[in-house]
């Protein structure tokens, strides 16, 4: 593993100081960095902890927003009684995200930031095949070879990874604005918006990039407007009970009004490199009854658009069928 030089931030604007020069990458609850070491994939000479900097792990309400902070752990937000009762669906994916442990310490800033589980990108070094994220122009073994986990959705020759938070799922089903701050600037980005499928990195010149965070900018948290008058669920289809990635999810928050649908949102997970809003089914979804048989025909057809690999074609029926799910589940219909 490398060696690196390790300091400590006590505030924002010192992390963001030392932040605004090269070679320093982030640690906060600390469950994934050393394993990005040890693989060789994280190369950078020094590691900054921000998990002491005061005001980053509150949860509060400012109106009808919640606001998150970035060093907020998953624990945290599943268990906060705001969150629980106007939205829901990230407490449910909160609770459903890694071992009870694991989320004791990650943080909701980290987990959005979280790497591909691909087995290709995390081989231990030296890589017997090609990865282009690990080592760029060496190819992408997984196109070719095991990929029943990959996307369905914006995925390129280049690389077929899917991106693994369960949060981030549900951010984007609830329109969520993540902040971000620089030594220079402090912004928001739609959570729609933050991540980056693979055929939107290659339009930016960086096939490698996974998210619109720029080099030395830091996530400070998130906004959403509470929604206590919206039905919402998260729905995680996984080959195991606990600590296991999902293999497809579904988030949904809907309004229900005199029986029929009054708004929708849908969002997937594990189908792309970034949550995959269906915005064609929320519009079609728009007036119907909350039944299995009136909302799965307009969920299928936008499955239709995917784009599956050999042996993943399995992932968009059961895409839609977890969207169902969340849907019905969410209506108290399930």
């Amino acid at each position: 593993m490398k060696d690196f030089r390790y300091a400590r931030a006590t505030d924002i604007a010192s992390a963001l100081a030392t932040l605004h020069h090269d070679d320093t990458t982030v640690i906060a609850g600390g469950t994934e960095l050393l394993n990005w070491y040890r693989l060789g994939i994280a190369t950078e000479g020094n590691v900054l902890d921000i998990g002491g900097v005061q005001g980053l792990r509150d949860i509060t309400r400012e109106g009808d927003e919640l606001v998150i902070g970035a060093l907020a752990t998953l624990n945290d937000v599943a268990a906060h009684p705001t969150v629980n009762g106007g939205a829901g669906v990230l407490s449910s994916a909160c609770r459903q995200a890694a071992s009870a442990q694991l989320r004791n310490r990650a943080t909701m800033g980290g987990n959005v930031l979280q790497r591909t589980r691909c087995p290709y990108f995390r081989a231990e070094e030296p890589l017997p095949w090609g990865c282009n994220k690990r080592t760029p122009g060496t190819g992408c073994s997984s196109l070719t070879g095991q990929h029943e986990r990959q996307a369905i959705f914006g995925w390129t020759d280049d690389c077929v990874a899917v991106h693994p938070s369960d949060p981030a799922v549900a951010l984007a089903a609830l329109d969520a604005q993540i902040e971000v701050a620089s030594a220079a600037e402090l912004r928001s980005i739609p959570m729609t918006q933050f991540h980056l499928s693979q055929q939107e990195a290659a339009a930016t010149g960086d096939p490698r990039r996974e998210s619109r965070l720029e080099p030395g900018e830091l996530i400070t948290g998130y906004r959403l407007r509470l929604r206590p008058d919206e039905a919402q669920a998260y729905v995680k289809v996984r080959e195991r009970a606990s600590y296991e990635y999902a293999i497809v999810s579904a988030a949904a928050v809907v309004r229900i009004s005199h029986g029929v649908i009054a708004a929708a949102r849908l969002a997937l997970g594990s189908v792309a490199q970034r949550p995959w809003r269906l915005y064609e089914a929320e519009s079609q979804l728009v007036g119907l009854p909350l039944h299995r048989n009136a909302v799965l025909p307009v969920v299928e057809r936008a499955l239709s658009a995917s784009d599956p690999l050999p042996d993943n074609g399995f992932k968009a029926m059961l895409a839609a069928r977890a969207a169902v799910r969340a849907l019905l589940t969410a209506g108290g219909a399930a």
